[in-house]
């Protein structure tokens, strides 16, 4: 990876720009700890610019053919494909990621989502016309919304910038997009890449803090809000976007269950869950955060995942086994280890619970057993690479520690059983259920929670509709 210092700048109305009061703010590699370059601390005058470029755009953007979206979103695919080894390089300084395990893991997918969404520009479908009253027809468009605000999270920079931008691309919305604050240089660099195959001010990036995307949110000019975070923050730009009734899409937190059952396979199921939970040092509103086994199994299912937790590797990402790097942050790996600090007396840690090095913000991978349904680890979002163990007597009283959170994204069940599966797939309160996997994702099905998980769907052919407007035209004959 380089070495140089970056220096980051906006992307608007086809150009880079620094912040126009000239403020900036570092940018740290958290592998090390050591700040490795500055992107823009974007205050009003930068926001009005990229929403007056967005907004110049749209009409044409909002005009231009199914077929010549999804020419563009090809062609974008294409240039980040072509550039993946500066994407990757860029990415992975960023966030700390091994370098080959993204490429592996996270290219693909996100390849992928850009070309699905190309072809689901061209497959909008509603209501064929009819006549539902006399002596008139009646037929549903459907069209873009028009700007769109986004807020995308610092665990997948650049995948998440995607699930964001191209099903709103490919319905004929404009974009001002804004990347956390802690990883701002993939989404930087890519909108270089789609400017030179977008026409100017349809895509727009704005670096910034909480201040910046507030800023955004209150805007008058978005149509639309959508955001990949916290609760807090969610509710934040819910509140916010309601004084303008603005459109709200919601992609919030998480606490996955993986409910594992006494006929089900125990080393798939360890293995699967290992997986699930530390991939991305379990920074993932998804991963495989809860364990709940049947109490028949639980000590043998226990010792199945401490041996598959053993062979987890991180610390050094060049290593070809390090499955994982650091945390984001200074601030969250204070964050994950006081979870672990405050374990009331009857949890236990089995392995991890600590820093690993004395440089950058690596965390163990950690496993807590004996944990009890009102404990604080359980009930909040950790998004680290901590697993919990709870005990279930029968499948009422799985059903109800899975659904016992105030989060309802991802889950998972772990059996043989085929009746008992489908049962448990329609009694957990989540927006997706797994069925002896986790963690899984595909571009045509769509990703979304309940409660205060969000609302609103991301990828599929749903999340393209959350990104359009129904409009009735009725015509008399």
């Amino acid at each position: 990876m380089t070495t140089e210092p970056r220096r980051l700048r906006n992307y608007i109305d086809g150009e880079y720009r620094d912040a126009v009061d000239g403020r900036t703010m570092e940018v740290v590699d958290p592998a090390s700890g050591r700040p490795y370059g500055t992107a823009p601390l974007s205050g009003a005058a930068d926001v009005d610019a990229a929403m007056a470029a967005a907004e110049a755009a749209f009409p044409a953007w909002r005009d231009a053919t199914p077929a010549t979206r999804q020419l563009a979103l090809l062609k974008i695919a294409d240039a980040f494909e072509a550039h993946a080894d500066e994407l990757l390089d860029v990415e992975c300084r960023d966030t700390g990621k091994p370098l080959e395990l993204t490429r592996q893991e996270e290219l693909p997918p996100m390849l992928e989502q850009i070309r699905f969404f190309a072809g689901a520009a061209r497959m909008l479908e509603g209501k064929s016309a009819g006549e539902y009253m006399a002596g008139l027809t009646s037929f549903v468009r459907r069209e873009p919304i028009g700007v769109c605000a986004q807020v995308t999270p610092w665990n997948y920079p650049v995948m998440m910038a995607v699930w964001k931008f191209a099903p709103a691309l490919a319905a004929g919305n404009t974009v001002v997009l804004k990347p956390s604050d802690t990883t701002p240089a993939s989404t930087a660099y890519v909108a270089g890449l789609m400017g030179e195959i977008l026409p100017p001010g349809v895509f727009n990036v704005v670096c910034g803090d909480r201040d910046t995307g507030r800023l955004m949110v209150e805007h008058p000019t978005p149509a639309m809000v959508s955001i990949t975070g916290s609760v807090r923050a969610g509710t934040e730009v819910a509140a916010a976007a309601a004084r303008d009734l603005k459109r709200v899409h919601l992609e919030l937190g998480g606490k996955a269950p993986c409910v594992v059952f006494e006929d089900a396979d125990l080393a798939a199921a360890a293995e699967g869950i290992r997986d699930a939970g530390f991939f991305n040092a379990g920074q993932d509103c998804t991963a495989a955060a809860r364990v709940l086994v049947h109490e028949s199994v639980h000590d043998a299912f226990v010792d199945a995942l401490a041996k598959a937790v053993a062979e987890v590797r991180t610390g050094d990402v060049a290593d070809p086994d390090c499955f994982y790097g650091p945390l984001n942050s200074e601030a969250h790996l204070a964050k994950v280890a006081g979870f672990v600090e405050r374990l009331p007396a009857h949890a236990t840690v089995l392995t991890g619970g600590h820093r690993v090095g004395e440089e950058g913000y690596f965390f163990a991978p950690t496993l807590v057993t004996g944990c009890r349904q009102d404990d604080e680890i359980v009930q909040q979002e950790v998004f680290g690479p901590v697993i919990t163990v709870q005990k279930f007597a029968d499948e009422a009283e799985a059903v109800a520690h899975a659904n016992g959170v105030e989060y309802g994204l991802a889950s998972s069940v772990w059996t043989r059983d085929h009746a008992r599966a489908m049962r448990m797939s329609k009694a957990l309160d989540f927006g997706c259920v797994w069925l002896n996997t986790h963690i899984p994702l595909v571009g045509e099905m769509p990703h979304g929670g309940f409660k205060k998980s969000g609302y609103g769907k991301d990828l599929s052919a749903y999340g393209l509709e959350d990104y359009t407007r129904v409009k009735h035209v009725m015509t008399a004959l």
